[in-house]
């Protein structure tokens, strides 16, 4: 058998005048669409869900803008190359804050479940890995070898302390 992707097969059916089969599938995207929204219409969970993961994807693109804000939405660069790099050395400094934040919510999510602070971890479960208030954006980033990265077990002993003080 042959694969083919969606955009070929679509593009071949619209290339004809008039096509049956195109109409069929136009109309049956159309059923899945009503099938859908009725059930995000009738499942409350389901909306939930859908504003939840829309809400992620919003948190995601304001944590890129206060990155951006960072340099004065200054492009550095001049060639596109120039361009790519600086876009992507700010998702990676995205990336690298939510990998963060997960890491230490997930490790303070297993000692809040291990002393079995059940109001705790529901609350935790609820945190969003994709927050920046705490961390400070400004200065100078190196991404070289020689730069000697944070020992997160050692930040997450003083979190821990800091909890134990609390409860």
């Amino acid at each position: 058998l042959k694969e083919n992707s969606q955009n070929n097969v679509v593009r071949k059916l619209s290339s004809y005048k008039s096509n049956d089969t195109l109409r069929a599938l136009i109309e049956l995207d159309k059923i899945v669409m009503s099938l859908y929204m009725l059930d995000y219409i009738d499942d409350e969970e389901m909306r939930k869900n859908v504003c939840r993961s829309l809400n992620r994807g919003e948190s995601y693109h304001q944590l890129r803008a206060v990155i951006a804000n960072v340099s004065g939405r200054k492009l550095v660069g001049k060639t596109e190359t120039e361009l790519i790099i600086n876009n992507e050395c700010a998702r990676l400094l995205a990336l690298c804050v939510i990998f963060y934040n997960a890491y230490l919510l997930s490790k303070i999510f297993d000692y809040c479940r291990e002393k079995k602070m059940k109001e705790e971890c529901k609350k935790i479960i609820r945190l969003s890995p994709v927050a920046w208030q705490h961390i400070s954006l400004i200065g100078q980033y190196n991404f070289t070898d020689e730069f000697q990265s944070p020992n997160l077990d050692n930040v997450m002993d003083q979190l821990i302390q800091n909890l134990s003080k609390v409860t």
